[in-house]
């Protein structure tokens, strides 16, 4: 098992509230105040490259745009077997795109899915082209990066 915590951010910032996994890792940046061993990775429009990386870490939460059936901006945590529900329930946009279920299934296989791993979805209102998210999902990062910061301090007694 690997050692470590990844935090990966997901999505397009190219597409409004698509990229806001991505903003909130770049919130979790400027902020700081993380434990050494926490790793901030821009996980993109994912890849299988992202297998190595999530079966190198003993936890990870991945922060993406999530179907929540909520009110934009509204924030929820799946973690372990919740988590791997919720995202083998999403479901891709097209056959050539990769999905997170994807990549937790290449870790799985592989015998190194990590122990302690969450989802930190956040309900996009549009997923268009735009160059930042909607004001609902922007004023839900810091919520987000709290939300990030409680699941840690649960993780390291």
């Amino acid at each position: 098992m690997g050692t470590g915590t990844l935090i990966l951010g997901i999505g397009n910032t190219l597409l409004t509230d698509e990229g806001v996994g991505i903003h909130v890792l770049k919130a979790l940046r400027e902020h700081g105040g993380l434990p050494a061993d926490v790793t901030l990775m821009d996980g993109g429009t994912l890849s299988f490259t992202l297998a190595g990386p999530i079966e190198d870490c003993a936890r990870l939460i991945a922060v993406d745009a999530a179907e929540l059936r909520g009110s934009p901006g509204t924030i929820q945590v799946f973690e372990g077997d919740a988590m791997d529900t919720h995202v083998a329930q999403g479901g891709k946009r097209s056959v050539h795109e990769v999905s997170l279920a994807d990549v937790l299934g290449m870790a799985a296989l592989a015998g190194h899915l990590p122990r302690q791993r969450a989802l930190v979805g956040i309900q996009p209102k549009y997923m268009d082209w735009g160059d930042g998210p909607t004001a609902e999902v922007e004023a839900a990062i810091p919520e987000a990066c709290r939300t990030i910061g409680n699941i840690i301090a649960r993780w390291y007694p």
